[in-house]
């Protein structure tokens, strides 16, 4: 899962994956998130990230932010992006074609979106219920790429 900070959207996104991936017993899988900027690594996520996810009852202790980098091609075998400038950013350290193939829009795997290249908005800058309508996408879609992963 890749954002721009890595303290909101990609954690919340990891979290929720993680959690429901382990519920379902499906443990062969890892999820990590990763940001493109550099600017918050090694922080926890935002507050109302954290708490957002903790009020529906996960668990955001764990997330330390990190950075995305051409490692991670090799290291993941699908790279979901929040949003357009994300994307272009990642693809920017893409190697070869079979590591911009690893790279899909997150919200592809959203039944409610209204297109594949839909984006995950930044609730960044705005109140707790942005946290909330980000929490709400992050499940809905997990649930598909849940189903995906299983195929």
């Amino acid at each position: 899962m890749v954002c721009l900070g890595n303290i909101c959207r990609s954690p919340m996104a990891d979290v929720v994956l993680s959690h429901r991936l382990a519920q379902a017993g499906l443990t062969e899988f890892t999820v990590t998130s990763a940001g493109t900027g550099d600017w918050h690594v090694g922080e926890p996520m935002d507050t109302r990230a954290a708490q957002t996810l903790a009020s529906a009852g996960y668990d955001p202790s764990r997330h330390r932010a990190k950075n995305f980098d051409s490692t991670w091609f090799a290291a993941n075998e699908l790279i979901l992006t929040m949003d357009l400038a994300n994307r272009t950013d990642v693809l920017s350290l893409a190697q070869s074609e079979a590591d911009r193939a690893k790279v899909r829009p997150y919200r592809a795997f959203d039944p409610l979106a209204e297109s594949p290249d839909a984006e995950v908005p930044d609730p960044w800058y705005g109140e707790l219920d942005g946290y909330v309508l980000v929490l709400d996408i992050v499940e809905r879609t997990t649930d598909e790429l849940i189903r995906f992963l299983q195929r």
